[in-house]
């Protein structure tokens, strides 16, 4: 005897990825690199106009790296170690109150090492 068909639906398990999931993770993408890309854009151009700026930039800037690192970094203990590191850097920042030339030196060119590993470096290929 074989079990009688039903004409319910079948039930599909919930992918790993869900839509809402994805998209805030786009839109944490978008702002982080955003965030980033304001602040590293203050700090640029003080270094080629030789102007002083405040802590407001690298501010702006790590408050986008820890945005950024939310939403696309998978390994949770790089992920936090990102956050916290972008947040502890902005605090010291902060309440030193003050951005000296080789700070603004040292964050342009380690932006720019992040940057060309990530132009070069090819990602892994999901099977």
């Amino acid at each position: 005897m074989s079990p009688e068909p039903t004409n319910e639906p079948e039930r599909h398990e919930p992918e790993e990825d869900s839509g809402s999931e994805n998209q805030m993770r786009v839109a944490g993408m978008i702002v982080g690199t955003a965030l980033i890309f304001i602040g590293f854009l203050d700090i640029f151009l003080s270094i080629s106009g030789g102007f002083e700026i405040d802590v407001i930039p690298f501010l702006i800037y790590f408050a986008g790296v820890a945005v950024w690192a939310n939403a696309v970094v998978e390994n949770l203990t790089l992920r936090y170690s990102l956050i916290g590191g972008a947040l502890v850097l902005a605090a010291v920042f902060y309440q030193y109150g003050e951005v000296l030339f080789w700070h603004k030196q040292v964050l342009f060119w380690s932006t720019v090492v992040v940057v060309m590993y990530f132009m070069f470096n090819e990602p892994k290929k999901r099977p």
